[in-house]
């Protein structure tokens, strides 16, 4: 008698990631020969610089071609935990022992979520947030408790907002600045009074800081500079973003040394170590920071080029409510209400794809099904004419006939 696949309890809720089939769809379209404007990436659309490059090829010729130790080739965890004194303000210095090296910042933030949250634990996640928290608590068996965002602030949460959520079984929280889907970031003062209610809580605070560097206002803060014990603190950071390394896949996070420990044993019968040469490519990135300072600033500055590229693009069409994009690469836009959907957000993804050609992700996948994201990461004049056919969608009378 054949076997039919019926999915395992641990799996049983998780949900398909939204960024991944818009791509895919976005692909697809594209592979027919239809001209798709895909602003569904979380992507860079840069090459890695150079110099990593040569130095990774440069690390293979040497030999760097074989297992490693599970949390990582020493001089990296060292160039982490320097790069991190550099930015730390308070309490001991990072030590190499509190940092491991996995196979992306995805892989970091499910190291800790398993190994500090498990069944009867909740843990609070900003809404909106990156759709991966959810499924990755889930995974670790405790509960993902949703805490709407302030849509006066950028739909970022606060200190109170937290507290108001919080119950008994409330063991920890995700929290992302810049913010994936939004682009805002919180302020120190912000970021502050978030880190003191953990802290007096006894909550592990999980930070993910893998967007830090690509902020255009000089408001983004580590919470290594704000935290007044790192105790109850995972910082979670990686390559991927800043440096335009995605296909290389290394991540990091720096905890209390016991925690890592405990994070490099689970890592050790998952996964092991992240790939060698992509390890020696993230010294290379890390290390070399004249190099490093020079390729990310050009890569920002070309960021915040197209950010207000499509912020003026916007402003032609007053109705459009979006978040001002701070940080990151995207733009959060309002579509509360589209053509009297029930989930307004992912009615407009299937209308602006169909209708429009351009590829976006709805508000759903990250708990606000009124909203969808934007990514600005491509050309300047294609995020321009992307996101003034989104506008133009919103905005068109019902009956008008679509370009």
């Amino acid at each position: 008698m054949p076997l039919s696949f019926r999915p395992s309890p641990n799996i049983a809720r998780l949900k398909e990631s939204a960024t991944l089939a818009v791509a895919a769809k976005a692909r697809a379209l594209k592979a027919q020969g239809i001209p798709v404007i895909d602003l569904g990436a979380g992507e860079p659309d840069f090459d890695t610089p150079a110099f990593i490059r040569s130095a990774a090829a440069a690390a293979m010729d040497a030999g760097a071609t074989r297992y490693t130790n599970t949390e990582g080739i020493l001089p990296l965890r060292e160039a982490i935990a320097a790069d991190a004194n550099r930015i730390q303000v308070q309490g001991a210095p990072v030590t190499a022992a509190e940092v491991v090296v996995s196979n992306g910042s995805k892989q970091s933030l499910y190291n800790a979520c398993v190994c500090c949250f498990g069944p009867g634990d909740d843990v609070l996640i900003p809404i909106p947030s990156w759709t991966s928290y959810f499924e990755m608590v889930e995974l670790a068996r405790a509960n993902a408790v949703p805490v709407n965002g302030d849509p006066a602030n950028s739909l970022k949460v606060t200190a109170d907002l937290l507290a108001a959520a919080a119950t008994p079984a409330t063991k920890g929280l995700m929290l992302n600045s810049p913010s994936n889907p939004t682009g805002a970031v919180y302020s120190r003062e912000e970021l502050s009074a978030i880190l003191e209610l953990a802290a007096a809580r006894g909550w592990w605070v999980i930070a993910d800081e893998i967007y830090l560097r690509i902020d255009y206002e000089g408001r983004a803060v580590s919470a290594l500079e704000v935290a007044t014990s790192r105790d109850n603190l995972i910082v979670i950071n990686g390559v991927a973003k800043a440096y335009a390394m995605t296909g290389w896949r290394i991540g990091w996070s720096i905890a209390p040394a016991a925690l890592s420990k405990a994070m490099t044993n689970f890592q050790g019968h998952t996964t092991s170590n992240a790939a060698a040469v992509s390890q020696h490519a993230a010294l290379a990135a890390i290390a070399d920071r004249a190099q490093a300072d020079e390729a990310v600033s050009h890569m920002v500055a070309a960021f915040r080029q197209r950010r207000d590229a499509v912020v003026r693009a916007l402003s032609a069409f007053p109705s459009v409510r979006y978040v001002h994009p701070e940080g990151a690469f995207y733009v959060y836009i309002n579509v509360e209400g589209f053509r009297g959907a029930d989930d307004p957000g992912a009615a407009f993804a299937a209308a602006v794809l169909d209708e429009y050609q351009v590829a976006i992700v709805p508000g759903s996948a990250f708990g606000t099904p009124n909203w969808i994201r934007a990514s600005y990461a491509t050309t300047e004049s294609v995020a321009v004419d992307g996101l003034t056919r989104i506008a133009t969608c919103l905005t068109a009378p019902a009956t008008e006939s679509p370009r």
